[in-house]
């Protein structure tokens, strides 16, 4: 049954620190503010644990090596990185995250999901209430950013907070979540991996919109399990809770 435009049955919200290790050795270090900065050690096998946003353009990411990554930004500024510090952020983070959601499920140091259902009497809509998270981990951190999506399921919700970083708030209602996953490639489903998406397009399903218009049966005669699975996320049939408690 297709959902009323302007109703939340759940609003679902996933925060997601911006390159979260580099923006606090940015924070805490101003020489490094606006300079590509790359978290990890310098030894033939270290890998990057983040980039700043500035070290991205040159097509560096998490989890490359260290050497690669040098060659790829010879500009960029190597820091050790200071993990007791990181978590000390994180704890500050998370409580900011309870102070506006009961349940509250980390997923690292700098992610989570939110349950806010319900709370549109105490932060106003769902727009106001990203806006307001955004602005509460600004100021508690001392000037961190974290991008945000607000949706009615935790997939949406997910996918939704990486639409626009950083800095970024999206909100998709409801009623838009289909047509919102729609256009996006099949990497982007939940679960999809290096193995699993050159199977979705052999069969010549592209974009989650191609899932979406599969028949359930036929996709998990396909890939089993998995593709019914890819089947309901792609329909934006996403019941899971907010599972709070658990310490990322």
């Amino acid at each position: 049954m297709p959902v009323a435009p302007d109703r939340w049955p759940r609003i679902i919200v996933h925060a997601d620190m911006d390159a979260f290790y580099a923006a606090i050795e940015q924070l805490d270090d101003p020489a490094l503010r606006g300079k590509p900065i790359l978290i990890g050690g310098r030894s033939n096998r270290s890998v990057v644990a983040t980039a700043s946003y500035e070290a991205r353009p040159f097509g560096v990411g998490s989890a490359m090596p260290m050497a690669l990554a040098l060659r790829k930004c010879p500009d960029a500024i190597v820091v050790r990185p200071r993990f007791t510090r990181y978590v000390e952020v994180s704890r500050i983070v998370m409580e900011v995250f309870r102070d506006f959601a009961a349940k509250v499920e980390p997923l690292s140091l700098d992610e989570a999901f939110l349950d806010m259902s319900g709370a549109e009497g105490i932060f106003g809509s769902p727009t106001e209430m990203g806006r307001a998270l955004k602005a509460a981990v600004f100021e508690a951190t001392g000037g961190l950013n974290v991008s945000v999506g607000v949706s009615g399921t935790k997939f949406v919700a997910k996918v939704a907070s990486d639409f626009d970083k950083p800095d970024g708030l999206t909100v998709v209602p409801p009623a838009d979540m289909v047509d919102f996953l729609a256009p996006l490639p099949v990497k982007r489903l939940w679960g999809a991996g290096p193995k699993t998406v050159p199977r979705l397009e052999a069969l010549g399903l592209r974009t989650i919109g191609d899932v979406a218009r599969a028949e359930l049966g036929w996709l998990e005669a396909k890939l089993g399990s998995a593709g019914a699975h890819f089947g309901r996320l792609a329909r934006a049939d996403d019941p899971r809770e907010v599972t709070p408690g658990r310490e990322a």
